[in-house]
């Protein structure tokens, strides 16, 4: 059996800017997509914790260093500068992979900048 599960995160990351005619997608800074294992091209899903929207789209290499979020095309429509958004990537694990497999979470300051790492969500308590 294969399970989705989470890949890797980028946590409160700002929409730096929205391009709605620049052909789809969402452009992430290449030190961003480096530090949680995002590639070019894969599926990633979108959630706006600003306004709830959530979208699926593909990502992008944006300008190393730059810190960008950029939301593209349609994408454009469901986010404004400035938002706080959770971009994540899953994989599809089998059950012999799921003692080794550790998503790469990256959580972001205001400025997109990495302020902490890790390989699990903390647990929830009541």
């Amino acid at each position: 059996m294969q399970l989705n599960m989470l890949k890797g995160k980028l946590h409160q990351a700002r929409v730096t800017q929205t391009e709605l005619e620049y052909e789809g997608s969402c452009a992430i800074d290449a030190d961003l997509l480096d530090a949680v294992g995002i590639r070019e091209y894969e599926q990633v899903h979108v959630y706006n914790v600003d306004n709830g929207e959530r979208l699926v789209t593909y990502a992008i290499t944006g300008e190393r260093g730059s810190r960008m979020i950029s939301m593209n095309g349609a994408a454009a429509h469901r986010c404004n500068e400035a938002d706080r958004v959770i971009i994540c990537a899953y994989a599809a694990v089998s059950e012999a992979e799921l003692a080794d497999f550790h998503p790469r979470l990256a959580y972001l300051d205001a400025d997109n900048r990495i302020v902490q790492r890790r390989d699990s969500i903390p647990r929830q308590v009541a």
